[in-house]
């Protein structure tokens, strides 16, 4: 299934730390519309894009802010992220950033309320992008804003929001863009409970299985299947010399 990522138009990707060997190693989640891959690598750099990824992909990345993405060149930004760190600048203590923090996160609960209209049907696509518009402006302006703050953190988000404004804004121009990476989140979230349960693995082969068993158990549960009914499958298909079931839509 990993052969497929490149082929695809969106995807959602988000990783965790885990443990593999009694060492660090993180655990990537590649969440596309209809099946979701599961990897534990040694690295959470950039590299593993290039390997699921490669060259050919011509898709766009949801994610969070974090530069090993960058490289991707498309990037709708995580809303959730940005609303997480205008909480910061809220709690930072300084009154001037906790004014801009306030302001940026009122901006983004009118946009989630925007969006939850449009997804609930009760607006059309273009009421939509006509509703964003000021909310647009007002993010841009404050943002400008911020890059003047007397916190140094503060002025390095506003610049690096503002000169990347492009990628927060891609969910209104191509449809099927979400402003959050939801999808990613929550398809770590068995995956995250199952690290603090198990403590890792002990072994290559051990990562291996686990990244195999999440990429059924996830993918079966976005495509509405038993997967204790693929897995028996699988393993009956196994014991008869026969290929096994597939996971991929339509094959």
């Amino acid at each position: 299934m990993a052969a497929e990522l490149p082929t695809q138009d969106r995807l959602n990707l988000d990783e965790s730390p885990t443990k593999q060997e009694n060492g660090k190693a993180w655990l990537w989640t590649f969440v596309a519309r209809r099946f979701t891959v599961f990897a534990v690598r040694a690295t959470r750099e950039a590299t593993a894009l290039e390997t699921f990824l490669t060259e050919k992909f011509a898709g766009v990345v949801i994610c969070d802010r974090a530069k090993r993405y960058w490289q991707v060149g498309r990037l709708p930004w995580c809303w959730a992220h940005w609303k997480r760190d205008f909480l910061a600048m809220i709690d930072g203590g300084n009154p001037r950033s906790k004014g801009l923090g306030e302001r940026l996160r009122h901006m983004t609960c009118v946009l989630f309320e925007h969006w939850a209209d449009y997804r609930a049907g009760r607006i059309s696509r273009a009421a939509l992008v006509r509703r964003m518009g000021p909310v647009r402006r007002k993010v841009e302006r404050l943002l400008l804003q911020g890059m003047q703050s007397g916190s140094q953190k503060v002025r390095g988000t506003c610049r690096e929001l503002y000169e990347h404004r492009q990628w927060l804004w891609t969910f209104l121009h191509q449809e099927g863009i979400e402003p959050t990476n939801n999808a990613g989140e929550r398809s770590l979230r068995h995956a995250v409970i199952w690290r603090k349960l198990s403590f890792g693995t002990q072994s290559v082969a051990g990562s291996r299985f686990v990244e195999t068993m999440l990429t059924v158990i996830e993918t079966c549960r976005q495509q509405r299947r038993s997967a204790f009914s693929f897995i028996t499958a699988a393993v009956e298909a196994h014991l008869a010399h026969q290929s096994a079931p597939s996971l991929l839509p339509g094959v």
